[in-house]
């Protein structure tokens, strides 16, 4: 079996790796089964670099179509042309994607039109928010999927909702957790703890990235202050993006407790997450990770496409509004969060389980 696999952001090699590395281990075995990693480069990464790829043990792409930039519309015709060049030049019985950016919607849509079958990882779940790019991609993608490999129960209850045969959808558990299990004894203390002077349990982890919290600032203005205020003289380190540090700048804002410090490698940002107090964010991965390593996590979103983290895990949705950001704060620095517990599967073998199912079920 020939596989294609797509990845078309740096958190997309995050869950395509342990896929590759189940291959590799099939094909020893003798399993029929070979693969190549295409890059669309949707998204630019300078961190995207020798260095991530020998951290995580991650194999170099066979090929980048290089297709950043644009907007959403220019940057999904892009990667549909380029793709379909790269798949008619090298065939495939069966594409593979991950996730929900539009390399995914895309790459799934040139192979369908191509008969190619499609695969989906983290397939069924849903936030029902159509307000967010992720949302279209995902259900697009979904609509027009051969083989759906869930994370959830719920994903799965999704998709048999949405018209999806039951022999179709397959519970394996998530691989983004893979990759946190194989590399939890390699995280890496970042230099910021000594910089900042940090100790285990003595400080928190922000992040901010969605555009409904970072593009309007005095919204972002009143988000920042309120945790700024509210965390009892506790350090909050703050990987930053670029274009929301200059907003931050931009509108001339003060902190006293909240750190800026530049965007870190996954092995250096997880340890912070690990041996934090609690994680404020409005980013879905991190709520997964904060879930199995228990952590106390804050999203600061109206929806969530993995309520299994809230249910199951160590997350709590707090909305949007910033008035609901100090009440949130005090539960978790009086060291009453919830307990949390890991959802079922995700026990860092979802990939073996997907690669099986492909040697053995399709």
């Amino acid at each position: 079996m020939r596989i294609t696999l797509i990845a078309g952001a740096r958190p997309n090699f995050m869950k395509i790796a342990p896929i590759i590395h189940a291959i590799q281990k099939a094909k020893k075995s003798g399993e029929q089964i070979d693969y190549r990693l295409v890059h669309t480069g949707q998204h630019y990464d300078e961190k995207m670099s020798e260095t991530f790829f020998k951290q995580l043990n991650i194999p170099h792409p066979d090929v980048n179509l290089a297709c950043g930039g644009g907007s959403q519309a220019e940057q999904t015709a892009a990667i549909m042309l380029a793709f379909e060049k790269e798949i008619l030049a090298n065939p495939s019985d069966l594409v593979v994607v991950v996730g929900d950016v539009t390399s995914t919607m895309a790459c799934s849509i040139v192979a369908k039109k191509l008969s190619i079958k499609v695969a989906h990882v983290e397939a069924g779940i849903r936030s029902w928010d159509c307000s967010m790019p992720e949302e279209i991609n995902r259900m697009l993608t979904d609509s027009i999927t051969d083989c759906f490999f869930t994370t959830s129960t719920l994903a799965g209850e999704n998709l048999l909702n949405e018209g999806h045969k039951k022999e179709q959808i397959h519970f394996v558990g998530n691989v983004m957790i893979d990759t946190l299990r194989a590399n939890e004894s390699r995280f890496q203390q970042p230099e910021v703890w000594k910089e900042l002077g940090l100790s285990p349990k003595a400080y928190l982890v922000m992040t901010m990235h969605r555009p409904a919290n970072v593009d309007e600032e005095a919204k972002l203005k009143e988000f920042i202050s309120s945790i700024d205020d509210n965390t009892n003289a506790m350090p909050v380190v703050f990987p930053i993006h670029p274009r929301t540090k200059a907003i931050l700048e931009k509108a001339g804002i003060q902190m006293k407790n909240i750190h800026l410090v530049e965007p870190l490698g996954y092995l250096e940002f997880n340890y912070l997450v690990k041996h934090a107090k609690g994680v404020l964010t409005d980013s879905g991965g991190i709520t997964e990770e904060t879930t199995v390593m228990n952590v106390p996590c804050i999203t600061l979103r109206d929806n969530t496409e993995r309520p299994e983290t809230i249910d199951i895990g160590t997350n709590e949705l707090i909305g949007t509004d910033p008035k609901k950001i100090k009440p949130a704060l005090e539960k978790l620095l009086a060291g009453k969060w919830k307990q949390g517990h890991i959802p079922e599967k995700w026990d860092g073998k979802a990939a073996e389980r997907i690669v099986s199912i492909l040697c053995h079920s399709l």
